[in-house]
């Protein structure tokens, strides 16, 4: 990247590192770290014209979610906006945006995508 003058690196963070989450506190500082990360990768690398960002999303609907959630169709998205459970699916647009040219004067942010659940 630094050869072409040119990059983009997305990092995967978590809403948790905003929010915590209970009994979770290894998960949590984890992805607290990844946006720390991603703020000092992109002062570090700037100069080489890479932008460096990281996307939170909320509870998506994944296998690893059955691993926390007995019955993922029970998640109480009352407090979702949107109202319903995020999908893998949905993070797409923000991946897209974050490596496409229209981003290339963002860097070191986090973009939450969770339907709204949470609002920095």
């Amino acid at each position: 990247m630094g050869e072409q003058g040119k990059g983009k690196i997305i990092n995967l963070a978590s809403e948790t590192a905003f929010t915590g989450s209970r009994h979770f506190a290894h998960y949590v500082t984890s992805k607290g770290g990844i946006l720390s990360f991603t703020r000092a990768l992109a002062d570090e690398v700037g100069q080489y014209g890479i932008c460096v960002n990281s996307i939170a999303p909320g509870f998506t609907d994944t296998e690893a979610s059955g691993t926390i959630i007995d019955d993922i169709a029970k998640y109480d998205t009352s407090r979702t906006p949107l109202g319903r459970l995020e999908q893998p699916g949905d993070l797409v647009g923000a991946i897209l945006y974050f490596a496409s040219d229209k981003s290339d004067y963002i860097t070191g942010q986090c973009l939450v995508v969770n339907g709204g659940r949470y609002m920095h």
